[in-house]
């Protein structure tokens, strides 16, 4: 399974890819962030992180795309930014017919750290020895947006299965 993984930014907006099924190692494929200058015209951040996604969508050609679902925030505009790239990256990846996954901060945390409450540092420090890295990559945006595809990685068996079940006994309901 190859993952994308996007931790929305206006300014800074991480990306990584990375290869491999829940059980087995993982491998980075890329990581990088996308930039866009604050004093730039909202606008056009927002079509520079289009462009910037769509060229790791060609370059990286994911079966999925990983965004980190926005949650509330003391401060309105830094949240309204993030969710603004965040719907950029669904709707790219969306124009190309590849599924989005949402995670939340915590349960990415969770996935990689084991603490649903770790900070940044740990986060980078473990997503380094997971994909069997020389030093954690940098920013924080660009470990982040690994981390999302390493918990995409191990969860997605799991939700699968738990939708199929879901489904089925959605469909029994119906017919009984």
């Amino acid at each position: 399974m190859r993952v994308l993984g996007v931790d929305p930014g206006l300014t800074r907006c991480g990306v990584g890819v990375v290869e491999g099924v829940a059980g087995r190692p993982l491998t980075m494929i890329g990581v990088g962030v996308v930039r866009t200058p604050a004093d730039a015209d909202l606008g056009h951040r927002l079509v520079a992180i289009e462009q910037g996604i769509e060229q790791w969508l060609d370059e990286h050609r994911p079966e999925f795309v990983a965004v980190e679902r926005v949650f509330s925030q003391h401060n309105v505009r830094t949240v309204m930014g993030t969710a603004q790239a965040s719907a950029v990256a669904m709707l790219c990846a969306a124009r190309r017919g590849i599924p989005v996954a949402l995670h939340t901060p915590s349960e990415v945390k969770a996935a990689v750290t084991g603490s649903g409450r770790a900070d940044k540092a740990q986060v980078g420090a473990m997503v380094t020895r997971l994909l069997r890295l020389s030093a954690p990559p940098k920013p924080a945006d660009a470990a982040d947006a690994l981390a999302l595809a390493i918990c995409h990685i191990w969860r997605a068996p799991a939700q699968n299965r738990l939708q199929q079940a879901v489904a089925l006994h959605t469909s029994k309901g119906r017919t009984a």
